[in-house]
This record gives structure tokens, sequence and C-alpha cells, in this order.
């Protein structure tokens, strides 16, 4: 693939998950509560709202890289003020998701092949190193949810489930960096696998690259179930390389 190519991704057939929890109500909040203290503590739920919301979206590509995002339409369809929407679409210009361009809008960030291989690079020194302190910290409660976060992987390939997918891949690497003890380790490991995500939705959409992903997890449990901080190291290289081989053969 030529360097610096935009990449292309399928279609997503699956409904974004957006189960954040409701905003307060008229009926949650005291008569007694002074309106202005009232807006203060709303402030920040809607503005969360906003954002999980759109990032959501966004990190399944549900809202397609390149394109520009139609504020009024938002606003409309996710029943949020302008206010909350424009805290949001702020928040996720500095994490990379959107561009806001002035007298144009607010166009959804596309993805280059580059920016996943600069992705891939980083994550490869961290991990291996994550992977080498959590094969000799991990405890046996951290193992037992570590292979839980891998059966609710295979459940969600089972239901072709995307979004599900991603959200326990991320959570299983997350559950490695914990047990890595360091965390300044795990805050970095954490950005990067925020700013992976989208490149997860195009590869965790292949059927072959989840099969793959689903045998790599168990490798790297046995790993770490070993205590074997280079075979650990080794798993987690495959893996990270498996996902790079799937974004260049598909993408």
């Amino acid at each position: 693939m030529p360097s610096g190519q935009v990449l292309a991704f399928p279609h997503i057939q699956h409904a974004i998950a957006r189960g954040r929890g409701k905003l307060p109500s008229s009926e949650n909040i005291s008569p007694e509560t002074p309106v202005r203290t009232r807006q203060r503590s709303e402030e920040p739920s809607r503005n969360a709202k906003a954002y999980e919301t759109l990032k959501d979206g966004l990190t399944t590509l549900a809202y397609k890289p390149g394109d520009y995002l139609n504020t009024a339409a938002l606003m409309s369809d996710l029943q949020l003020g302008r206010t909350p929407l424009n805290h949001a679409l702020h928040r996720l210009a500095t994490e990379g998701l959107v561009q806001i361009i002035p007298r144009k809008g607010v166009m959804v960030a596309p993805l280059s092949i580059d920016d996943a291989l600069h992705l891939i690079d980083v994550r490869l020194v961290n991990e291996t190193l994550c992977a080498r302190l959590a094969a000799t910290r991990i405890t046996a409660t951290a193992l037992q949810k570590l292979q839980a976060a891998a059966r609710r992987f295979d459940a969600a390939v089972a239901r072709r489930n995307v979004a599900q997918m991603m959200s326990c891949d991320r959570m299983f690497h997350e559950q490695i960096a914990d047990a890595s003890g360091n965390p300044v380790l795990v805050e970095v490991l954490r950005v990067l696998h925020a700013r992976s995500q989208r490149f997860w939705a195009i590869s965790l959409s292949a059927e072959g690259h989840v099969s793959e992903v689903s045998e790599e997890h168990q490798k790297i449990i046995a790993a770490l179930t070993k205590g074997d901080g280079e075979l650990a190291a080794h798993a987690l290289t495959e893996h990270i390389e498996s996902f790079r081989g799937s974004l260049l053969r598909g993408h």
C-alpha cells in the first residue's frame, strides 16, 4: 500500500451502544435546589453524554472518516444542546477524532495507513514491556479477569457485534496494562489504545482476522499464566503484527 494512502473501510452493520445513563430530570432534583446550582450539576452530565455518544459513533465508524458533521442534525438526533455538543467536539478534536475547520465546519478525521503504522510501532515497544512486567506481577484474580474478557470477546464474535468486540479487546489490553503495576505505562497505553480504536473497527470487521485474535488472546494468557515474560512479549508482538497484517491485506 502506498505511503500516505487514506484507508477505506467496510460498512459496519450494528447499532452504537449508548447506554450511558439518563440525564438528570426535574423529578430527581430537590425543589429547594437553586436553579443555578441545578444547571451547574447538570452541565457536566450533558457534556459527558455528548462526548461519550459522539466518541462511540466515531470509533465504531458510524460517522464516516472524511465526512462533515451536521451539528444541527446531531443536536436533533442525539437530543443534545449546542453547548455540550460544542464542548464534546472540541474535546474530540484534541484527541484527533475530528477536525474543526474554520468557515467549513467539523470533519471526521480521515484515516491513513501511515497513522496506523506509526501507532503500531509505538504499541510494539510499550506493550511488549508491559507483557514482561505483567508476567512477573499478574495475580490469580487478574488472570481470571483476563480470561473473562477473552470469553466476552469470543461471545461478541459469535454475535458479529463489532462494537462489543472492540470494547472487549480494549478491556483485554487494559487489564494486561494494569497487571504491569506501572501507572505511567498504563496511562501511555490507554492513550495509544484510544487512538487505535478506529483502526480496530476496520480489522475486527474481517471475519478471518477475528478468529486469529481469539487464538492470540489465548497464547497471551498462557504465557502470562506461566509467568514467562519473554514468551508473553512474543505473544503480544504476534498479536500486534497480526493487526498490522490485517490492515495491510484488506485496505
